[in-house]
């Protein structure tokens, strides 16, 4: 597809959204965040959002099926229930055999804040540094809504070749809401992801970002997340596989068995011990 026939796509899809309702993933709406909306690569993440989730107003969503971990010799098999709210808290725990592993991430007004637990249930707590990509790295409704809004700065990479598809590539970044402590790293790198987002469908087929060493905020690990097998429910596309890869080898397996929207997830899920 060439640049000028996706525009007109893009444009055509732009302008016919649907308003959704306050508590849910923030409406695209026309004539709002000018600077944002008159780049080609936030419309293209508008378009994206529309083809996800056309005319749904989602709140918050569940995920469950079978999950394969890989962490160097250590294969393990077992089940996957990913949670997530539109604000942002997100959360994952995989039941292995060799017990629960569980990641919490939740956005109070005082700011980002996460943990993580392993199999003897002890609690640690996730640096500044690696809260700044994105939590529901599962649903790319979630993390591409919450980047639709003002002090992000979207980039348009560029059309590339994925597994012989074409597919565009928009870079987001954060500008930083409030000082941020110098220390040779920016918060705009901090807070990049990247999307794939393919060029006939304009589902999202990947999106990417780095996590990095507790002590060592400038040591970048690549995060990628593999979306695919899409399918609708209740009106919303969800990829039923997902696949992340940590530092270019695969990391997680999930092929999803059971999709819950709106099904009233409590803040209290994401409450941090």
């Amino acid at each position: 597809m060439s640049q000028t026939s996706l525009l007109v796509r893009l444009s055509s899809l732009f302008f016919s959204f649907v308003l959704i309702t306050p508590n849910a993933i923030p409406a695209p709406r026309i004539g709002c965040h000018t600077q944002q909306i008159a780049s080609v690569s936030a419309v293209t993440l508008q378009a994206a959002l529309a083809a996800l989730s056309p005319n749904v107003a989602i709140t918050d969503i569940t995920l469950s099926g079978s999950v394969r971990r890989i962490a160097g010799s250590d294969d393990q098999s077992g089940t996957a229930i990913l949670k997530a709210l539109a604000s942002g808290a997100a959360r994952a725990d995989l039941s292995l055999s060799s017990g629960t592993l569980s990641e919490i991430y939740n956005s109070p007004s005082s700011g980002p804040a996460g943990a993580w637990s392993g199999s003897d249930g002890v609690s640690h707590r996730i640096p500044f540094h690696n809260l700044l990509s994105e939590p529901a790295w599962f649903f790319p409704v979630f993390a591409i809504s919450r980047r639709l809004s003002q002090g992000y700065v979207v980039t348009d990479v560029g059309p590339e070749v994925r597994d012989g598809r074409q597919v565009e590539h928009i870079s987001v970044s954060q500008i930083p809401p409030y000082p941020f402590p110098a220390g040779g790293v920016s918060f705009q790198h901090l807070t990049q992801v990247d999307f794939l987002i393919d060029s006939q469908t304009l589902l999202v087929s990947s999106l990417s970002f780095s996590v990095h060493p507790d002590a060592n905020a400038g040591q970048d690990i690549p995060v990628e997340i593999d979306l695919s097998d899409y399918r609708s429910v209740s009106g919303v596309q969800v990829p039923f596989h997902i696949q992340k890869f940590l530092n270019n080898s695969l990391f997680l397996d999930i092929e999803l068995q059971n999709v819950s929207i709106n099904s009233g997830v409590s803040d209290s899920t994401f409450t941090i011990q």
